[in-house]
């Protein structure tokens, strides 16, 4: 397995979201008129650039996660990677929502177009993924826990730079699925034999996650299009 390669690679990558760069300004971004929220954007404070700027890299992480285990899925046939698709899905719905709430420009050109993505950062990183995970079964679950670790400390950093209440709400429901996903790999890789040691999370962290039971209610994404838990 390539562990120790993604190790090196993955510290690179994560919470890279400053090196995020978008062609328009946020300023311009933002809209006046009812985005896709109950409320008036113009009766919403304003959103930070930091607000802005990790709403996009969050919809682009989302998508890199659906994305990767569409393609894992079909290549090792694991229930896993299908339930856990669906509920990135219900992610991307859920960010989606608020840029439409507040008229921000959506950075996924084609939905459904596994790859893609405006961040190259990103790009990257799902390229190194799918080699990796189409390596063994192994490896591909090895990807899945690998992700997840990733979503967490992101979201995590997005929820620290949050100020709107809505936001920080979406944000800790996804983390909340992200805990779950990361202990359904995690067990999926223990089943099989190996003892799983992180790649990216303290270790500490890790072992709270893991050692809780799953989260019965991560609080009900939080988005207008979706009904579903984390």
């Amino acid at each position: 397995m390539m562990k120790k390669g993604m190790v090196v690679f993955l510290a690179s990558i994560a919470l890279s979201t400053a090196g995020l760069t978008f062609s328009v300004t946020a300023s311009a971004r933002q809209g006046n008129g009812a985005g896709g929220g109950s409320e008036p954007v113009e009766n919403l404070a304003p959103l930070s650039p930091d607000e802005i700027h990790d709403l996009y890299f969050m919809r682009e992480e989302e998508k890199l996660a659906r994305d990767s285990y569409w393609l894992l899925g079909d290549e090792w046939g694991l229930t896993i990677y299908d339930n856990i698709s669906k509920s990135e899905q219900q992610h991307m719905d859920a960010i989606k929502n608020l840029l439409d709430r507040y008229q921000l420009e959506d950075p996924v050109e084609d939905e459904y177009l596994p790859g893609g993505f405006v961040d190259p950062k990103l790009q990257e990183l799902f390229a190194f993924l799918m080699d990796w995970g189409h390596q063994s079964l192994m490896d591909g679950l090895y990807v899945g826990a690998a992700i997840e670790e990733t979503d967490i400390i992101d979201i995590q950093h997005a929820i620290e730079r949050a100020d709107h209440a809505d936001i920080i709400a979406t944000y800790e429901s996804l983390v909340c699925g992200s805990r779950n996903h990361l202990r359904a790999f995690v067990g999926q890789i223990e089943l099989r034999g190996d003892i799983y040691t992180p790649l990216i999370l303290p270790e500490a962290e890790l072992e709270v996650i893991i050692n809780t039971p799953m989260e019965r209610d991560c609080g009900g994404v939080v988005a207008k299009r979706t009904g579903g838990r984390g």
